[in-house]
Formats: C-alpha cells, structure tokens, sequence
C-alpha cells in the first residue's frame, strides 16, 4: 500500500536549478560591475590620483574663498579616507554605463521584444542626462552658492571649511541635480506603465510646476538666480519628457495591442 504523502507530486520540483543559475549569473554580474569599478578606481589612482581629484572638486569652493584661505581636516584620517573616497566615486561614475548595462543585461530575458526597444535607450538617456545634472551643479550652481555665501561672511571670519562636509555637500547637490534631470525618464515611465496617460501629465502641468518650485527653492542656493533658472530647466525637461512619452509609447506597444484595441471599440 502506496503512502499518499510520498505520491504526491512535489509542487516544487524542478525549481531549485533556476533560481540557482539565477543567482549565479546575479553573482557574475555583481562580479564585472565590482571589476569595472576597480579597473576605473585603478586608472585614476595612477592619474591624475586622489589628491588631484579632490582639488578638482574643491576647485568652486576654493575660487570663492578669500585670497589664501584652504579647506581644513579636522579628522586625523580626513586627509587620507576624503581622496579615497571620492576617487571611488568618480570611478563608480565612470563605470556607471557599465553597472547600468549588467543590470539591463540581466532583467533583458525576461522581458518583452517590445519591451527592450524601451529599456536600452532608457539607459542611455538617463546616464547622459544624470551626467548632465551633475555637470551642471558643478559648473554653475556650486559657484553661485559659494560665492552667496561668502559675500555675507563678515570680515572678522576666517572661513576654513572641512573636507569632510564639504565632500557630503557636494554628494548632496550631485544627487539633487542629478535626480532632477531625470525628469524625462520618470514621466516616460509613469506613462509606459499606465500609471498616468499624457493627457493627464498636460492636465496636471500646473501642480508640476508647483511643486518644482518647492524642490528647487530647497536645493538651489537662496537667490531667486539660480532657483528660476533651475525651475525652468526642470519645467524644460518636464515638457521634453511628455513629447517622448509620446514616441516613446508609440513605439514599444506591443504587438497586437494596437488591433486589439480597435477590435474591442463599438
């Protein structure tokens, strides 16, 4: 007499060995992002190095300083982790097309032929346009914020900032902006998942440009400047993502759907 536990039929059966290669190909990916990273951390250890990249990214500070005036450590191993740290930033940035490919690479399978005209231009254009926001901060809103700030400093200060916060600063601002010009890639999104048509992106533009104001009156510096010239940028974006929310759209539809939709009209 059969005992029917053991005749019953393992639901689970058969899956070990896909969730298995399914970590082990996550692993090798892990593996080429963490080598891409250090092959670029390597390089710029060798040149320009550390030090030089940390003046680098001092240099808007330092221009706004008074003659003669230098960043401080107040850390005893400031002067070491600081260099460090933003040398693996920089490679980390370099290398990012590379950890955005392994990525794409990796959720590529289970997609869609339709689905993946979308998502390697995604990736391209929200690295570039990341890229951009941090180039921007860089070269504009950081001298603005600096010198702001150090035309309302009193005579009798001796402004020394340190490494450290400064590096947390600057980590901030490069998010802040980076993020923002994102703002394409978000809307492209919202309307490719179905979550907002763009009829009601048109529809909600004025909420938009509200709350843009909000976010870059907190991360600009306090002059109306630069807040105005961010907001318009964001707005910018904002239409420019709706146009190729559009194209986008309209050209990843699956196939079929377009018939399927005129079929089941009255």
């Amino acid at each position: 007499m059969s005992d029917p536990n053991t005749d019953k039929p393992d639901e689970l059966a058969g899956t070990e060995q896909p969730f298995v290669q399914h970590l082990m190909e996550l692993r090798d990916r892990m593996i080429k992002v963490v080598i891409a990273i250090g092959v670029c951390a390597a390089l710029l250890a060798l040149y320009p190095g550390p030090g030089a990249l940390y003046d680098l990214l001092a240099a808007p500070l330092v221009a706004a300083l008074p003659k003669g005036a230098t960043l401080i450590a107040t850390n005893v191993i400031s002067p070491f982790v600081v260099p460090i740290k933003i040398l693996f930033m920089a490679a980390f940035m370099i290398a990012l097309p590379v950890v955005l490919y392994q990525v794409w690479a990796f959720v590529a399978p289970g997609l869609y032929s339709h689905e993946k005209k979308l998502v390697m231009p995604l990736v391209i254009s929200s690295t570039l346009l990341f890229f951009i926001g941090v180039a921007f901060s860089y070269y504009f809103v950081f001298g603005q914020v600096f010198s702001f700030i150090q035309s309302f400093a009193p005579k009798s200060i001796t402004a020394a900032p340190d490494i450290e916060e400064y590096l947390n600063f600057v980590l901030g601002m490069f998010l802040a902006f980076g993020l923002a010009f994102e703002v394409p890639i978000a809307v492209i999104l919202l309307v490719r998942m179905g979550v907002l048509t763009v009829a009601q992106l048109r529809e909600y533009r004025g909420y938009f440009w509200v709350i843009a104001a909000i976010g870059t009156a907190l991360v600009t510096p306090p002059d109306a400047g630069s807040m105005i010239i961010l907001l318009l940028v964001v707005g910018g974006l904002y239409e420019v993502g709706i146009l190729a929310a559009q194209m986008f759209v309209k050209h990843t539809v699956k196939p079929g759907a377009e018939s399927d939709t005129e079929a089941a009209k009255p």
